[in-house]
């Protein structure tokens, strides 16, 4: 049964879609595709129970996805084109659709375990991008062949470790880096108790308070990150940052962070 979170940002991705294009036909699809949400459990079991490590399941991959759907529009307000509209392969449309299927699948291969797992997720998810495009753009195998390829870009490149090069594969980036509000540490905080190495970033993951994505002053992207204690920068700089310094994003990005009621750091 799905959580109330679940279902909520559920309703939030499919608001910010028209659900009679492709992108919002892809959501639906995916939100009601039993094996996929079969293997994102399993992917969050492994990951908290097995592994220690924070969410990686359902609710991590959806708020990816409405993270990653947000900045898309931002940049198309801020009139940045996606890879696929610049090198004329494809529509705005299309970028999301692939946007969409990279951000609910990212994260897969944490069923198999925490190395490589980018590579994994990419593997596991292969067959299901395959038929849900033939659902979404049954009459059109250049645009699938398309929007696979920019997909598995962005699952491949999500944790910073390869060079990525379109647009879309660097919202994926930033998206996924900004999901560390402390929820996703609470239940691995929870079911771990014996101290280890590694744990400042459970801590520090903890202290975030919330991440808010909005149209920035000078650039199409601001992320403003708020926390209840210092340790949060350990999270802004050694996760979130890194990730925005490789992606093709960055040069469209605010960044600022700081404790509540106090000056926000500039970052960007």
């Amino acid at each position: 049964m799905k959580s109330p979170k679940e279902l909520s940002l559920e309703k939030k991705l499919l608001e910010a879609l028209d659900p009679t294009t492709p992108p919002g036909i892809i959501a639906s699809l995916l939100i009601h595709d039993e094996e996929i949400q079969m293997m994102q459990d399993y992917a969050n079991s492994v990951s908290i129970v097995r592994l220690g490590f924070n969410d990686h399941g359902p609710v991590h991959m959806r708020q990816v996805a409405r993270n990653a759907v947000k900045m898309m529009h931002l940049l198309k307000d801020g009139g940045i084109q996606g890879s696929l509209e610049h090198d004329k392969v494809g529509s705005f449309e299309d970028s999301l659709s692939a946007v969409v299927l990279a951000s609910f699948l990212h994260d897969l291969g944490m069923a198999i375990g925490r190395q490589d797992h980018e590579l994994l997720s990419a593997t596991l998810a292969s067959p299901i991008i395959t038929r849900i495009l033939e659902s979404a753009y049954p009459d059109d195998i250049k645009k699938r062949v398309v929007i696979r390829s920019l997909t598995l870009e962005g699952i491949v490149g999500h944790m910073a470790t390869r060079r990525i090069h379109s647009i879309e594969a660097g919202v994926i980036l930033l998206a996924d880096g900004c999901d560390m509000e402390k929820g996703r540490a609470r239940i691995p905080l929870a079911l771990n108790t014996e101290p280890k190495i590694g744990d400042i970033h459970k801590y520090s993951a903890n202290s975030i308070e919330k991440v808010t994505i909005q149209k920035g002053v000078e650039k199409p992207i601001r992320i403003i990150v708020e926390m209840s204690a210092e340790v949060g920068f350990f999270q802004i700089e050694e996760v979130l940052l890194p990730k925005v310094n490789s992606s093709p994003v960055k040069p469209f990005v605010e960044l600022l962070a700081g404790v509540v009621g106090q000056e926000k750091k500039q970052y960007l």
